[in-house]
This record gives structure tokens, sequence and C-alpha cells, in this order.
């Protein structure tokens, strides 16, 4: 199972792919989360503690190795296009609460596309994560959509949308949904977080086809005071740990199918 999580800023992507990682890794599957948000906070909502997470420096950012697995520098401006990676999530994740966690960050661009090295290192990992293991891999994606007009994602089973109860992120699945198709990834689902009351649900069964909606939570106070203190959701609210398990439930249901 590979799936993408995506969605416009603040809607709780973190908190959703966090938590669904840590059902999996709970039922004793090899569980890596990848964090590709430049914003990196994926870390947090898994439940590793801050000393841990400062003391990681994104793949991205990591300029001895790229210029050493893709032999680009100062002096050399050809480089490989296809560098060692394979090794990368053992020797660069770390694990808490059975999660492996990869802190990929994100290359800054100016335009659509980039040809770069730090981009060719990061799709070749996000590749291999996606082809070559047989983890479960649950990418959390930075806000937006530049990651589907870059290509890194398009071997992905899925894509998660987390939308709000808003036009502005209904807008958002649309969107995902037609990058998506070029990218050859049918499979679009949607997932609607911070839904206060039936007039909120109704406006998500109404905007969101049947077959594409996964589920909805339910907006909870307790999931802010998770994040206040820094600590997992997971750990701190049954309610929405019970609701994204229903949600998990239907992902691996759908799987099968």
């Amino acid at each position: 199972m590979k799936i993408a999580v995506t969605g416009k800023g603040g809607v709780g992507k973190t908190t959703f792919a966090a938590t669904l990682a840590r059902l999996y890794a709970d039922e004793g599957k090899k569980v890596l989360a990848a964090d590709v948000d430049p914003d990196a906070n994926l870390g947090l909502a898994l439940g590793f503690d801050e000393e841990t997470l400062d003391s990681i420096v994104p793949i991205s950012k990591m300029r001895k190795l790229i210029e050493e697995r893709t032999g680009a520098n100062s002096q050399n401006q050809f480089y490989k296009l296809n560098p060692k990676v394979d090794d990368i999530p053992d020797t660069y994740g770390k694990t808490c609460n059975g999660v492996k966690l990869l802190v990929l960050g994100t290359v800054e661009t100016g335009g659509g596309g980039c040809v770069c090295p730090e981009h060719v290192m990061l799709k070749r990992v996000i590749n291999n994560l996606v082809i070559h293991r047989d983890d479960v891999v649950i990418m959390d994606m930075e806000a937006g959509l530049e990651h589907l007009g870059r290509g890194t994602t398009e071997s992905m089973d899925e894509f998660i949308v987390v939308i709000e109860p808003g036009a502005r992120s209904v807008q958002t699945y649309k969107n995902v949904k037609r990058l998506a198709k070029d990218l050859g990834v049918s499979q679009v689902k949607v997932v609607a977080n911070k839904v206060r009351n039936p007039e909120d649900e109704e406006f998500v069964r109404n905007k969101i086809p049947a077959e594409d909606l996964l589920g909805m939570i339910h907006y909870n106070t307790e999931v802010i005071d998770a994040d206040r203190q820094g600590k997992s959701p997971y750990d701190f609210s049954e309610t929405v740990t019970a609701e994204i398990r229903k949600i998990k439930d239907k992902i691996d249901q759908n799987s099968i199918l």
C-alpha cells in the first residue's frame, strides 16, 4: 500500500497521515512515513520527541550526500539521473512507535518543474519507496499541487485528498483528480476533516461523489490539545483515532477489491 496524502494547507493532512501510519504499525506491518512537506511536522504527530526531530536533516538539504550520489558539484554540471538511493531509508530513517520516519523535504522551484540534482535525488528516493520496498508507505505531501506538477508521485497506488467542508477544499480535490489522471493514478479518494455538524456533512456528501469519499473526521479539540503539547493525536484522542480506523478499514477493503 503506497499512499500520498495531499490537500491545501491547514486541513489536517499531517494528523491524518500520522494516525493512519500508527494504525498500520499497530497491526505489525512495516510502515514508512515520508515527510515531503517543507514545513515538516509529521514526526511530532507520530510521537517523536523534539530533540530527535531537531537532529534530522531533510534529504533534500544533504548537499554532500546529493553531490556524492549524483556526481554534481560546482565544477560539474553533469550528473547521474539514477543515483543509488536504496540504502537511504534505512540509513537516515528514524523509528518511533513502530513507524520509520524519513524526512525528505522538498525542492524550492521557481516554475512548474525542476531538473536539478536535488529533485533527481528526491524523485529517485520516492520511486524506490514506492516500487522496491514492501513497507506500507504513507507520504505527507506539501500543501498545494507542486508535487503533482513535478511528477514525484506518479507511481503511488492512491492519492488521499484531505479537505475541509468548504468550496476551496473541494476545488483542490477536483484539481488533484485531474492532475493525478495525467500521471496515471486513477485512485483519488477524499477524507473530510474538521466536520462540525450535519450541515457540514451534507455539504461534503453533495460535493464529493460517494465512491470517492472514504469518510469524515469530526472537529475535535483533543487534536488541538495534542498539537499544543507536541504530542501524537493517536495518543490523545480515541475519538479521532476511531474515526480514522474506520477510514483505514475502507482503504484496506478498496485495495483488496
